[in-house]
């Protein structure tokens, strides 16, 4: 069984740290919601994963939930998104992999603190207004 740590103990690790566990979490939320949309090779669901957990798309998932979140994890992703130390991967421009990594932080921090309802909330909020928007 995990550990659930209080807001206090999640503070205490770095924002990169935060985001280097919220990477996974989201990475798998993006996995398991593709697997259950659809049976496919798992070429096309690989293909369909990276246009998720791309930069561009996480910066976009940033900015859709920011009016969403409470007053401490509107801090959380703020310490993410201003985290310094990111190697900009060739792919994606610094202001996405910022906001990407600050998402990821938010993830990994709910995720220590044991709010998987949350997680699950913005997760589904992400995927229903990215999807309206690229309609």
């Amino acid at each position: 069984m995990r550990k659930i740590l209080t807001n206090h103990e999640a503070n205490q690790y770095s924002p990169l740290s935060l985001a280097f566990l919220g990477d996974s979490v989201y990475d798998t939320l993006v996995r398991e919601k593709l697997l259950i949309q659809a049976n496919m090779p798992v070429s096309k669901l690989h293909s369909l994963k990276i246009k998720m957990a791309c930069a561009e798309f996480q910066s976009k998932a940033f900015d859709i939930i920011l009016p969403q979140l409470s007053e401490n994890e509107s801090a959380v992703l703020k310490r993410g998104r201003n985290a310094t130390g990111n190697t900009v991967p060739k792919h994606a421009n610094t202001a996405d992999y910022r906001k990407a990594t600050a998402l990821e932080c938010l993830f990994g921090y709910l995720y220590l603190t044991g709010e998987n309802e949350r997680i699950c909330e913005l997760f589904e909020y992400i995927s229903e207004n990215i999807k309206s928007e690229q309609e």
